[in-house]
């Protein structure tokens, strides 16, 4: 018989928003694999929820849409631990469109356990190492304001682990933000890696190289048929992979697909 017993994600995260970007997003990181499947939920222009410990995904799923029916963080917390049956088992993090955060943090779940609210941000910690994680992070994503929020989001991972992070050790993590469209601006994830953040660093320096360009070009609400011009060509074609002596290489068509649609 299957255990009806949810999944506990031992883990350290944030929720944040970015008010000169307008972009929400959540960080986490925990020794379990793929930390980014279950915990980060973010909308644009709705808000973010990170939920954890005794994880209830349905926390995300329907916290998301109490914010956007326009209960506040604190009304959308209270609403949804209402409706839980365990609520504390339960750890959760909010910030709502305003950048009004809040937290819970069940009496059962797994010390050391806490968190750390501010303007922006709910930053939330169980089977952490202690106190020093949660005030690491926090104080990074509070120092960081010149920074694109996806950065800042790298640099409380990094903080939380140099700090010590997860009490069992590392294994997967994740960064997800939003922007002004429905899809994501930044979704990327170490699932399973001896060292997931320092591996999450790596991959997030390529894709602000190799893809950021490009998802900054897609076709929008505003500009549905986006902005996929000459400007990136040099993302959207490998190197080498242009006309040369007359021959035109396999991708040719493609890329006249994409010429055609600007």
């Amino acid at each position: 018989m299957h255990s009806t017993t949810s999944l506990t994600l031992n883990t350290f995260s944030i929720a944040a928003y970015d008010s000169a970007s307008g972009m929400f997003g959540v960080a986490a990181s925990t020794k379990l694999p793929a930390v980014g499947v279950l915990v980060p939920y973010a909308r644009a222009g709705v808000g973010a929820i990170a939920t954890q410990a005794r994880t209830n995904p349905l926390l995300g799923y329907d916290g998301l849409d109490l914010l956007q029916r326009g209960y506040d963080a604190t009304e959308t917390l209270r609403i949804l631990l209402g409706s839980d049956p365990e609520p504390e088992k339960r750890q959760v993090g909010i910030v709502d469109s305003q950048g009004r955060s809040a937290a819970h943090t069940g009496a059962d779940t797994d010390p050391w356990r806490g968190h750390i609210t501010g303007d922006g941000y709910a930053v939330t910690g169980n089977l952490v190492a202690g106190e020093e994680v949660v005030s690491a992070m926090a104080e990074t994503f509070e120092t960081s304001m010149n920074e694109p929020l996806p950065e800042r989001l790298m640099r409380v991972l990094e903080a939380g682990q140099a700090a010590g992070g997860d009490k069992r050790g590392k294994q997967s993590a994740a960064v997800f933000t939003v922007k002004d469209q429905p899809y994501p601006y930044v979704d990327l994830r170490v699932d399973e890696h001896s060292d997931p953040i320092v591996e999450l660093r790596r991959i997030y320096e390529v894709f602000k190289v190799q893809m950021l360009p490009f998802v900054e070009a897609l076709p929008t609400r505003t500009n549905p048929k986006g902005d996929l011009g000459q400007e990136i060509r040099g993302t959207l074609i490998p190197i080498g992979g242009t006309e040369t002596d007359g021959e035109v290489d396999d991708d040719a068509p493609l890329i006249q697909d994409l010429r055609n649609t600007t």
